[in-house]
Formats: C-alpha cells, sequence, structure tokens
C-alpha cells in the first residue's frame, strides 16, 4: 500500500486506513458515479467523500504501476495545486494506492465532503432557476480565472462545478481532476474549454458575451468557435455511443 495524508490529517491515519480497508462494506453511497465509486465517512466531526478509481485494464494496470501516476495521485496533488492557486475545490485529505506484484491494482481519494447547492448541471436543465443568468456570467468569470492562472480543466463538464449561492455572491468548487494540466491557453483553447459544458446554444450566448468582454474580443468571433466547438463536441459524443452501441448489442450469426 502507498499513501500520502496532507498535514492538519496525519493525526487520523489509522482512521482513514480503516475506510479504506473496510470501504466495500461500509460507507454511504453518494451521487451516480459511471466508472467508479463514491462514499461518505464520518471522520470525527467531519464528513468526508472517498472515491475509489476502477480497477484499470490490463494495460494501465502496468502503466499505473512503473510509468504513470494513478488518478487518485494526480487528484491529490491537483486539488493541493488549486488551493495554492486560490482556486475552490474540497479540501483534500489523502490518497491511497494497492499494487501487486507487476500490477496496479486500485486506488483511492479522499476529500472533506463539501456542502453545495447546485453544480452547473442544474443550469442547464432548469432555466427558472433564480438568478440563472447572474449565475452563468459569474461561472464564466470563474473560468476566466482559470485560464488566466494557466489552469486547463480537461473534465470541465457540468458535473464537475459545483456551486455556492449567497446574497449575489457565487463560489465555484472544481471536483474529479485528476485530468488536469497546468499550461499557458491559447485563445483557441480557452474557447474549446467551454466545448462540454452546454447543448443550448443560448447558454453559449451568454457565456460567449461574458467571456468576449473579459478578453476584450469581438462577441461574434468568440460565439462562433465556442459554438463551433461545442457542436463538433457534440457530434463526437453521439459518434462513439452509437458505435459503443453497436459494438454492444452486435451478436454472431448462428449456422
Amino acid at each position: 500500500m502507498n499513501y500520502k495524508i496532507n498535514k492538519g490529517f496525519q493525526a487520523h491515519e489509522q482512521l482513514l486506513k480503516e475506510i479504506v480497508a473496510n470501504y466495500e462494506t461500509t460507507g454511504e453511497n453518494f451521487g451516480n458515479q459511471d466508472r467508479n465509486s463514491l462514499k461518505l465517512f464520518a471522520l470525527n466531526s467531519m464528513t468526508i467523500n472517498v472515491k475509489s478509481f476502477k480497477v484499470p485494464n490490463i494495460f494501465n494496470k502496468i502503466a499505473y504501476k512503473f510509468f504513470r501516476k494513478s488518478k487518485a495521485q494526480r487528484s491529490f496533488e491537483y486539488a493541493n495545486k488549486l488551493i495554492e492557486f486560490n482556486i475552490g475545490t474540497p479540501q483534500p485529505l489523502a490518497y491511497f494506492e494497492f499494487k501487486s506484484g507487476l500490477f496496479f491494482k486500485n486506488s483511492y481519494y479522499i476529500s472533506e465532503h463539501l456542502r453545495y447547492d447546485l453544480t452547473y448541471r442544474e443550469l442547464t436543465t432548469d432555466f427558472n432557476y433564480p438568478n440563472h443568468e447572474a449565475i452563468l456570467r459569474a461561472f464564466t468569470r470563474f473560468t476566466y480565472n482559470l485560464h488566466e492562472k494557466g489552469i486547463n480543466f480537461l473534465d470541465h463538464s457540468p458535473g464537475n462545478t459545483l456551486i455556492k449561492t449567497g446574497e449575489g455572491d457565487y463560489k465555484f468548487y472544481l471536483v474529479d481532476l485528476n485530468r488536469m494540466r497546468f499550461e499557458s491557453m491559447s485563445f483557441e483553447e480557452r474557447i474549446k474549454n467551454f466545448a462540454k459544458l452546454t447543448i443550448h446554444k443560448s447558454m453559449v450566448e451568454v457565456m460567449s458575451d461574458e467571456y468576449a468582454k473579459l478578453i476584450n474580443r469581438d462577441y461574434n468571433e468568440v460565439f462562433e468557435l465556442m459554438w463551433k466547438e461545442t457542436e463538433a463536441f457534440q457530434n463526437r459524443f453521439h459518434r462513439k455511443r452509437r458505435l459503443k452501441n453497436k459494438i454492444l448489442f452486435w451478436r454472431p450469426k448462428k449456422y
């Protein structure tokens, strides 16, 4: 077992080890996870969020063993880096990895469970949400701040930004952090970073308007590129889904 615990939480080392060891039979399931699983646990007076990453395929079992950092380690390190940049994310506590012989087995990322009001996803499904446009514009400014600090969040998608609302004050927190690059971003890369967020042209129009003001570029230029990237992502997404369904439901003929 390989692990690292942040300062301030090392006094809970034994309890964190027990939580990971008993993960399958304890804890409260949280959210809908397609490939991984997420559970809540009590850590004294704190509620913590433990994400279990699925056992990787045979190639990644070797890659994570010898060549690449695991998703849990990357999530932990990126969370700490975001906090250094003063970017919102749930407080990281620790990560744990399990390896056996030549192969990597599985890993866990542990963070504080954040109480939030909504995610970006709710903005895509409820256009009557109070202060919808104001939140969307604040989110765009948050994304601009990421870009200005050289943070390319590759999984900038509807479920990966948690939002706390106040009286005209909105705070944003990134989750699902294992795919991220820290680099200077071109205009095209910045706009492409919005492509996974929504299928609604009206939302793209608002984000384009706000972002154009922030970077002092023409609105039409920003909107046309943002909508082009949005459509391109949707086309790729649905093409992959159709291909996956064909493979899933294909059955050889019996003679």
